[in-house]
């Protein structure tokens, strides 16, 4: 088993994979995607329907057009966009050197992606989750090469985020945690090695600040600004608790709190006000109101 060599593009630069496929074009698989094509790899997207498929497409198209005017592109807009591929067939992920699975956070529905995705890969390939909370050693256990999987967690928004969470799970093979530290490189970001945990570090560590944030919010301590403005202004985080769970989903954050409550304990026990604004609709950034109104 070998580690995918560097694209010709970029012989001197650190390696990423020539050929990456993505299982999912939402918010997180087309930044994912947008990550890959911009450092010169050919990249498929694979989504549930022609529908998903086109808002995909648009998605990674809008993203890399703004890498072209902000000048990131080594290459022309035209010339980045023809390395992308938007399907609705599986089987076009054959001959892709990794596939990053990036479906929403539920368990059977990444086990039953992961192992649909796996029959089309050759022996050598990778194939990793986007997850940001679930076992990667139990999502492996389903899977006929354990060896070849691993966890790559990105952050939202992924052409922003400097981070990639490289999680390794019981059987994942050591060859491939050293060749994701290179992509991770190559995609300009870096790299947190991780053991498979609940939450692995950043969710368990984010998810239980912005926790305890909603608490003083429901609470009446003091309101979601002046809250996450003594985050940002007394420790230096780039953006509070409270506007980092609407940027990244109450849904999101609230699925995860019930795993990490189910595995941690009750110390990770969503509190009524998430629950609340979930069941009103109020998801974040996406719906324009959370604990934040968006525009």
């Amino acid at each position: 088993m070998t580690a995918p060599a560097a694209t010709d593009s970029a012989a001197t630069a650190p390696a990423i994979p020539g050929r990456v496929g993505v299982l999912g074009g939402g918010r997180m698989g087309a930044g994912i995607a947008h990550a890959f094509l911009i450092k010169g790899a050919e990249v498929v997207v694979v989504e549930r329907d022609e529908a998903a498929a086109a808002a995909a497409r648009q998605r990674v198209a809008t993203s890399t057009g703004r890498s072209a005017e902000r000048g990131q592109l080594e290459a022309g807009l035209d010339d980045v966009l023809r390395r992308l591929t938007v399907s609705v067939d599986r089987a076009d992920f054959a001959g892709r050197e990794v596939v990053i699975e990036a479906v929403p956070e539920d368990w059977e529905l990444k086990v039953a992606s992961l192992k649909d995705v796996e029959q089309y890969l050759d022996a050598g390939a990778v194939l990793a989750s986007n997850t940001s909370s679930l076992s990667v050693t139990g999502l492996s256990g389903e899977l006929v090469h354990p060896e070849n999987f691993l966890g790559l967690h990105f952050f939202n928004p992924v052409p922003a985020s400097t981070l990639i969470e490289v999680v390794v799970g019981a059987q994942t093979a050591p060859e491939w945690v050293e060749a994701a530290r290179a992509w991770t490189a190559g995609l300009g970001k870096t790299a947190v090695v991780v053991n498979d945990a609940p939450g692995f570090a950043s969710s368990r560590l984010g998810v239980a600040i912005a926790l305890e944030a909603m608490r003083m919010v429901e609470e009446g301590v003091a309101s979601p600004e002046d809250i996450d403005n003594a985050m940002v202004l007394g420790y230096k985080h780039p953006t509070g608790p409270l506007k980092t769970t609407d940027i990244v989903g109450l849904d999101v954050r609230l699925g995860i709190a019930e795993y990490l409550a189910s595995t941690l304990g009750e110390r990770f026990d969503p509190p009524q006000i998430l629950r609340d604004k979930v069941a009103a609709g109020e998801l974040g950034r996406k719906t324009g109101q959370g604990f934040f109104t968006w525009s």
